[in-house]
């Protein structure tokens, strides 16, 4: 009888032997201490080019923003929006710094579409202080947050192709590549003594401009034939360097003129340090000083965490929780 049982006995043994693993004798990897480096790279040289792409329409009468060339208070001149655009470089404000004013202007072609600041304001370089409209036909396209810091700084060469019809070819971009606020007309002159209202301030249509997004505007020649609404794909290179220090975007926290990085030392130990940047083609950031080229840098870079959205606690009727924090 007991030999009978011997079979079953091993064939049991045998099956407890086979049963499936805990996770950590299976491999599973756990969670590493907070701090510890898993993935380092060290700086590259390499020829860089910044070209981004971006999808456009071609659109009637856009509006584009013009900034501030200095620092200082912004003065605007008494001019009312005309219905007709300017033959000439039109002279509509002036920033006044140190005593001195630099004049705004809007491009010949175009018409004065709003004030984006009350009169008075102080402005910085490069704060849209003005509306434009460009008359005629013109390619908008819509800029992400990705792109805005990569083009804010320089435009430079664009390139456009309308889908199915003309390209490429040369655009020409308009003003400064940011998000306009309403643009505000200046209030019609007093009546004169017969009174009637001046011309100028009888054009029609004068509302001022809309709110706008981050955007492009750019004009074809006058050769480039051109349908209201087509999609038009813009490439634009903002610059070259060549033989320059580089790292991984994922290794650097910014993207931008100023940034951090991480050296990890032989005891896998981080040290922050501050990096000056350069150009980014997306997958790799130019490192202008900062480094010498030998470090081992962590990655991920020394970013800030992603905000998490807050919850609602339904033990706590409905409370609001945010993600971190104690209840």
């Amino acid at each position: 009888m007991g030999r009978r049982w011997l079979p079953i006995l091993g064939a049991l043994t045998l099956l407890a032997g086979c049963s499936l693993p805990a996770d950590d004798e299976a491999g599973t990897p756990s969670l590493e201490a907070p701090g510890t480096v898993l993935t380092t790279v060290t700086p590259t040289r390499q020829d860089l080019s910044n070209t981004i792409s971006l999808t456009g329409k071609v659109t009637i009468d856009p509006v584009f923003g013009i900034t501030a060339p200095v620092d200082g208070e912004i003065r605007y001149l008494d001019r009312q929006p005309a219905t007709e655009p300017a033959t000439a470089d039109l002279w509509v404000a002036s920033v006044w710094k140190d005593g001195e004013p630099h004049e705004v202007t809007i491009p010949a072609g175009s018409i004065l579409a709003g004030r984006l600041l009350t009169d008075g304001a102080r402005v910085t370089t490069g704060m849209p202080v003005v509306s434009a409209k460009h008359a005629g036909y013109g390619i908008v396209a819509d800029i992400t947050t990705e792109h805005a810091y990569r083009l804010a700084a320089n435009v430079g060469t664009v390139k456009a192709q309308i889908k199915n019809g003309p390209g490429p070819f040369d655009c020409k971009p308009l003003g400064a590549i940011s998000a306009l606020p309403a643009g505000t007309i200046p209030e019609a002159p007093a009546p004169g003594p017969t009174g009637t209202t001046p011309p100028e301030a009888q054009a029609p249509g004068q509302t001022g401009s809309e709110a706008t997004g981050l955007r492009l505007v750019c004009t074809a020649a006058k050769d480039v034939k051109l349908i209201n609404g087509v999609d038009v794909t813009l490439e634009m290179i903002t610059g070259k360097a060549t033989n320059v220090l580089v790292l991984p975007v994922e290794a650097v926290a910014g993207s931008q003129g100023k940034g951090k990085v991480d050296i990890v030392d032989g005891e896998q130990q981080r040290r922050t340090v501050d990096v000056t940047l350069g150009l980014t083609d997306g997958k790799v950031i130019e490192i202008k000083s900062g480094l010498k080229g030998d470090e081992k840098i962590a990655i991920p870079g020394p970013n800030l965490p992603e905000a998490q959205a807050p919850v609602q606690d339904p033990a706590s009727g409905g409370a609001v929780l945010v993600p971190g924090t104690v209840g």
